[in-house]
């Protein structure tokens, strides 16, 4: 647990972007202001994780999940945010699918290619001893 509740808020950078691209261009927001939505960030975050841990709770569980959060949402009346949550969900479990999938095509790929070297290097052992032993039947035979 956090020692101090300034270790609970959320980074001044992060919310500082997400201020930005939620404003026109040109708005400025003072710092007072920006703390204070900070504050308030972070607060959300906590209480939609206590939320969500209830659930995962009733569930006998200790990982919270996704259905846990959006079942945090829903109770505290935040459903309009359930649908796009869902939607971002799907596009992260899609990205980390074809990243998944990516990495097991490159793993396949370096696997044939050290097959592929390691019979190569089976050949070149292959032709060296037959290359010794063609020398060795020579030297039998000008003996």
């Amino acid at each position: 647990m956090a020692e101090r509740p300034e270790d609970l808020n959320l980074p001044n950078a992060v919310i500082t972007r997400i201020i930005k691209e939620a404003l026109p261009d040109g708005v400025n927001i003072s710092k007072e202001a920006r703390s204070a939505i900070s504050r308030a960030a972070s607060v959300f975050v906590l209480y939609a994780t206590s939320c969500a841990n209830n659930f995962a709770m009733k569930g006998k569980r200790k990982t919270l999940n996704a259905s846990d959060v959006l079942s945090a949402m829903e109770e505290m009346e935040f459903q309009r945010f359930v649908g796009p949550l869902k939607e971002s969900l799907e596009v992260y479990r899609r990205e980390q699918k074809g990243k998944k999938e990516a990495r097991k095509d490159k793993d396949k790929k370096a696997d044939s290619e050290e097959q592929d070297k390691s019979r190569e290097e089976e050949n070149d052992d292959d032709d060296e001893r037959m290359e010794e032993e063609e020398q060795n039947d020579e030297e039998e035979v000008d003996n």
